[in-house]
């Protein structure tokens, strides 16, 4: 299976292992399969006898068997996914799809796991360091530094913005050491997002560098998650075709689960969930596509204000607002919407929503509420509650445990960098201090 660039001006496709090393094509676009390979109605047939690593495995083989062999794909992803994904019910057809319960209490350990591995594979022979660079808003920066922790040939660099992470993501990132270096942005995750596309589009750079990426504008980091979408089903039941509503940021999940749907995966409808970040709902609302500087939510991993994988998804629907219409309804909620909504699904089911499973469920509340249908309803639930605590304890009234490795985590000392939100100083630090 080769790849293209979403551009559209970079007419050569390339393998797997070209778009996992360089994340950006050439022409600035995202990489997307030339074609969406459809899974077998034998593989629906028998989907509630797969777990969740052979749903895994039969994906990603697919898209990989050129270049990997089964048995090291299924070694790659044994390993990097060795946890679970349960679906639970909530009320009514309502379920919470549970992608927190990895090394890192967040959906990104999908991605960024098998990434990791694959890299390890694939370029195992490099005789030039990689250096993975990734801007987060949040979750994605815990989850890469733990996924590449020590794998031989990478530096990591990961960008957050000063002060607009929560403290447990902070030191999740910051306190690994080793072959992880944490850069301390006096600006918003856009500029951090705007400093790492820059550093992509610099060739001089390049030419001294060799620069991957492990956002999700990486389709490395997309394939797998749409394992879990599949997985969801699997407990549902091939009989229900579900909505799915996604807490949304960077669009790369939800990207995720419309692939999975291109792929033969029967699903009625998917909801773009967002924070005061609205940029996708206004779009679905006006047709018309503004990004703007993101602004400051609680729901934190979701305050993206140009989400680059908006491309991916017109490129899907062939930048046809009726086909995108079709397939995706927009909603967005205000931080005192969120909070409400913590604190009322606790008094009435007892679950404890993170504030962008929060987000989630007032969008997935909101779409039943416009549609006279009976189906099922499955929110994301993209980050462990525990990750939130200043948040969600006042609203529950009571003090969240913590689970492990955050305790492990807050214990440890921070080491990040400062840098301002120029790219020119990325560009320094990289030459200058990082190689």
């Amino acid at each position: 299976m080769n790849f293209i660039s979403t551009e559209g001006k970079q007419k050569e496709a390339v393998p797997f292992s070209e778009a996992l090393l360089y994340g950006l094509a050439y022409d600035g676009g995202l990489y997307m399969p030339i074609s969406v390979p459809r899974l077998k109605d034998r593989f629906w047939q028998n989907i509630n006898k797969l777990s969740l690593t052979d749903i895994g495995f039969e994906i990603a083989r697919l898209y990989l068997k050129d270049e990997i062999e089964d048995r090291d794909l299924r070694n790659i992803i044994d390993d990097a996914i060795n946890f679970d994904a349960p679906l639970v019910p909530l009320h009514d057809h309502v379920h919470i799809l549970e992608l927190f319960h990895g090394p890192t209490l967040a959906f990104k350990d999908f991605g960024a796991r098998f990434m990791a591995r694959a890299f390890a594979h694939l370029h195992k022979d490099k005789d030039r360091e990689i250096v993975i660079l990734a801007a987060t808003s949040g979750d994605t920066g815990s989850a890469v530094a733990h996924g590449f922790y020590k794998v031989p040939g990478i530096k990591v660099c990961l960008l957050y913005p000063s002060g607009k992470v929560s403290k447990l993501q902070e030191q999740q990132m910051t306190t690994l050491g080793e072959n992880i270096t944490a850069l301390e942005v006096d600006g918003t995750f856009d500029d951090c997002q705007r400093m790492v596309k820059d550093a992509f589009s610099d060739q001089k750079l390049r030419d001294q560098i060799l620069l991957s990426s492990a956002n999700s504008i990486n389709i490395g980091r997309l394939l797998p998650q749409t394992f879990y979408y599949v997985y969801a089903l699997s407990q549902l039941g091939i009989q229900n075709k579900p909505v799915f509503s996604v807490p949304s940021g960077n669009f790369g999940n939800l990207t995720a689960g419309l692939i999975a749907a291109e792929m033969g995966m029967p699903t009625e409808h998917f909801i773009a969930a967002t924070n005061a970040n609205d940029v996708v709902p206004k779009y679905l609302q006006s047709g018309e596509f503004h990004p703007r500087a993101s602004v400051k939510t609680i729901s934190n991993a979701m305050d993206v204000g140009n989400p680059s994988n908006f491309d991916r998804i017109s490129y899907l629907y062939h930048q046809s607002l009726d086909e995108i219409r079709k397939h995706i309804s927009g909603y967005s909620f205000t931080d005192e919407e969120t909070r409400k909504c913590i604190r009322e699904v606790y008094e009435k089911t007892g679950y404890i929503l993170d504030p962008h499973a929060a987000v989630g469920y007032l969008a997935g509340q909101s779409w039943l509420e416009h549609h006279d249908v009976d189906v099922p309803m499955i929110v994301l639930g993209t980050a462990h509650p525990a990750k939130f605590r200043d948040v969600v304890e006042p609203l529950i009234g009571k003090e969240l445990e913590l689970p492990p490795q955050l305790e492990a985590a807050m214990q440890k000392e921070k080491k990040s960098t400062p840098l301002d939100g120029r790219y020119e100083a990325l560009r320094d630090f990289l030459l200058e201090d990082l190689v």
